[in-house]
């Protein structure tokens, strides 16, 4: 059920006391206008359909239903009730200024019933509150206190107080209940001390809120500073929960009506930007426009209806059309909650929860024989431990999901809760040496008492000596998202100074995720003492010393690469390459070089045919032109180069090579050639592999590109022949 919006009067004193402070002090007025700031700035971020007036009391003027010669004067409503905006933050910052005179609140709160009377009739509200901001330092009367408080209880009209100082400092011997909130909330400067205009209003108010409410009336009163701490965060954006009804199914013949609920989702930002003019602001004065152009010199236009999809696959691009799309697309009868079977919940594994939201499904409402079955399957599924596996589909257009649902049983309510399981391609499948088995790795008794030490220090949740009371030190559902807090810092903040650099980040925005203080204290010496039993030293990596007959090696003995290839097939290595090599058959344009390296090293593979299709691919690079292609391109021919010289099969690569140069030449691609030259891809030597003739001079002019000759272009007919040309020059 969404929540009503609630009808909200602002209700602050500008009379000359408000405006009147000491040296390097904040006057009350500023005070208050930096809470109703914060309010408003809440209400208008988080998107409330809640509606806000203000009025003011202790103006020079007035403007009111109720002012008459000599009643409820000095008494303005600033604004009537309407939805929180921007031009309110504007009002309450730059409009609003102090006022020379001074009016009873009484009579202000009066004002304030009669707008949240009169404005709200034929609207539904939920609540009608009033916010009191005032220092109390304008004369009350309190001749109409008792009408007040009766027509606050009849209409149901909340009210709040906001005071610059708690209404218990003058107060030494009272009830010091009546400033619960204060307690925790002193002021850290020195106090003025109260005058007796101001001790006879705190009397008023207590007798007003002691009235409305005996038990906790009082509490209703707050300090400036108080409500800037507590109002220093954003309020959340309010979502209107939207019921999701469908048919929960178990086999052909049992149906039991459900309705589910959104209970966890990731609340993104809204997407509002847009861009406009930068020297108007105005979105109409910038105009997108899209045009597709075909890659020729002269860049002809296509019109968007002769345009088609088309998915890459590998270097090939599959024409793929909206039609097509429609097609493809996964069709369901309609939406769907059907059991498939059931399953242990032990077997269902924390680390396979996925999916982006989760759901909580009820019997639907008004339907007892739903609710009876519903019931009877939520609590046989809690007795047995066990979930039950479902197929969910949002609606027929919608892919079909994998979930578990579990049972979940309060003294308020009984449900499922779903949440969605990978299908194959999701899971992630990796391989780890164990570590018990590696004597390195097993840690003392030592090691392992410290460690526990530390996990017991960092425990968030604090344990009473009683061994009942319980509180979490760390409450994520508590912690607003730092990044919605920053940005509407940053927006409310560039909507009044355009001009100026952002603001620094604030520092409870800092403080939010950071280790809570006491357990910061409680793990400081666990920490020394895994710092101790887990010395870290430095590892300086030793250079290979190289002796003279390393460097006055002959190197026609052993005929060693100037690049040693790496060697992967050592006994006891292990690869992830190793474990496909089964399921490659041929190679392929997503991985073409890695496909070849496992061919070519099969029993009876056929090295030429292998290697062709390698080059068949390389081809195909060239052919794209684009420096992603090419480097896809030169790998290719890098790991065919090292495999023919590991496998003596050099002459197959050096004839390869030398075509692939002269098509090179051919299709004028310099460039790519360019690279080869920089990465010192050549023709294989014969001091790299015997089945070579290739010396390291052929293999270093190989790589030159070749020369172009100067042409002499032939005569034109102006006047002359070849001799007489000839004879000139």
């Amino acid at each position: 059920m969404s929540r009503c919006k609630v009808a909200i009067v602002l209700c602050l004193d500008v009379g000359f006391t408000m405006s009147s402070s000491a040296p390097d002090e904040e006057s009350s007025l500023e005070q208050a206008k930096k809470v109703m700031t914060k309010f408003v700035q809440r209400q208008v971020f988080a998107e409330s359909k809640d509606e806000v007036a203000v009025v003011l009391f202790g103006t020079d003027g007035t403007r009111n239903d109720l002012a008459s010669r000599d009643q409820y004067q000095n008494i303005t409503v600033h604004r009537s009730l309407m939805l929180p905006d921007f031009d309110l933050l504007e009002d309450i910052q730059d409009v609003i200024k102090p006022g020379s005179e001074q009016a009873d609140f009484l009579d202000a709160i009066i004002v304030c019933m009669d707008l949240l009377q009169k404005q709200t009739v034929g609207k539904k509200y939920e609540k009608r509150h009033i916010e009191l901001f005032t220092d109390l330092g304008s004369t009350v009367s309190e001749d109409q206190l008792e009408i007040i408080i009766a027509n606050l209880k009849k209409t149901g009209i909340s009210l709040q107080f906001f005071l610059p100082f708690p209404v218990d400092v003058d107060d030494e011997g009272g009830d010091t209940s009546a400033s619960v909130h204060s307690h925790i909330h002193r002021n850290p400067f020195p106090r003025k001390g109260l005058t007796e205009q101001q001790k006879e209003g705190i009397d008023v108010v207590r007798k007003l809120m002691h009235a409305l409410d005996e038990e906790g009336g009082l509490e209703e009163i707050y300090t400036f500073r108080e409500s800037l701490e507590r109002l220093s965060m954003f309020k959340k954006i309010e979502r209107r929960p939207m019921a999701w009804p469908c048919q929960l199914t178990i086999g052909s013949n049992l149906s039991i009506r459900i309705v589910a609920y959104k209970s966890v989702t990731e609340e993104k930002v809204k997407k509002v930007w847009t861009t406009v003019d930068a020297k108007t602001l105005r979105k109409d004065d910038v105009q997108k426009e899209t045009v597709y152009c075909l890659n020729d010199d002269d860049e002809t236009e296509v019109q968007k209806d002769d345009t088609i999809q088309g998915f890459r696959y590998g270097s090939d691009i599959v024409p793929f059309s909206k039609e097509d799309e429609e097609q493809m697309k996964y069709k369901t009868e309609a939406k769907c909650f059907s059991v498939l079977g059931f399953s242990r919940s032990s077997q269902i594994q924390r680390h396979c929860y996925m999916g982006n939201q989760v759901l909580k499904v009820f019997a639907a409402k008004d339907d007892e024989n739903a609710a009876v079955a519903f019931s009877a399957l939520v609590h046989a599924l809690d007795e047995l431990k066990v979930v039950a596996v479902v197929r969910y589909a949002y609606d027929r257009r919608s892919n079909p999901q994998i979930g578990a649902a579990f049972p979940y049983i309060k003294d308020a309510y009984e449900c499922l809760i779903y949440v969605q399981l990978p299908y194959m391609e999701d899971l992630r499948q990796y391989i780890f040496s164990s570590l018990k088995n590696n004597k390195k790795c097993i840690p003392t008794a030592d090691q392992l008492s410290a460690v526990d030490s530390l996990i017991d220090s960092m425990n968030l949740v604090y344990e009473a000596d009683d061994g009942e009371t319980f509180e979490d030190l760390f409450k994520p559902s508590k912690i607003p998202n730092p990044h919605f807090q920053r940005l509407y810092q940053c927006l409310q903040h560039k909507a009044f100074h355009p001009n100026e650099p952002l603001p620094p980040i604030e520092e409870h925005l800092l403080k939010m995720l950071e280790m809570p203080s006491v357990v910061k204290e409680r793990c400081q010496g666990p920490l020394e003492k895994i710092k101790a039993l887990f010395p870290l030293k430095e590892v300086v990596k030793k250079k290979d010393k190289k002796t003279a007959q390393d460097i006055f090696k002959d190197s026609s003995e052993d005929g060693p690469s100037p690049k040693k290839p790496r060697i992967e097939d050592e006994e006891g290595s292990f690869s992830i390459m190793k474990l496909a090599e089964g399921n490659v058959t041929s190679v392929g344009s997503v991985n073409p070089a890695e496909d070849f390296r496992i061919l070519v090293r099969q029993k009876n593979a056929d090295f030429k045919d292998v290697s062709q299709q390698l080059i068949n691919h390389i081809d195909q690079f060239l052919e794209n032109k684009g420096s992603q292609y090419y480097m896809k391109g030169i790998n290719c021919i890098r790991v065919f180069r090292e495999e023919a010289v590991k496998l003596s099969k050099v002459q197959c690569f050096n004839d390869f090579l030398q075509a692939l140069k002269s098509k090179v030449e051919d299709k004028a691609l310099a460039d790519f050639w360019e690279i080869m030259m920089q990465d010192r891809i050549s023709l294989v030597t014969k001091d790299e592999a015997k089945e070579s003739s290739v010396t390291s001079e052929e293999a270093e002019k190989f790589l030159a590109p070749k020369e172009k000759k100067n042409e002499i272009l032939p005569p034109t007919d102006e006047g002359g022949d070849v001799d007489d040309l000839l004879d000139m020059m």
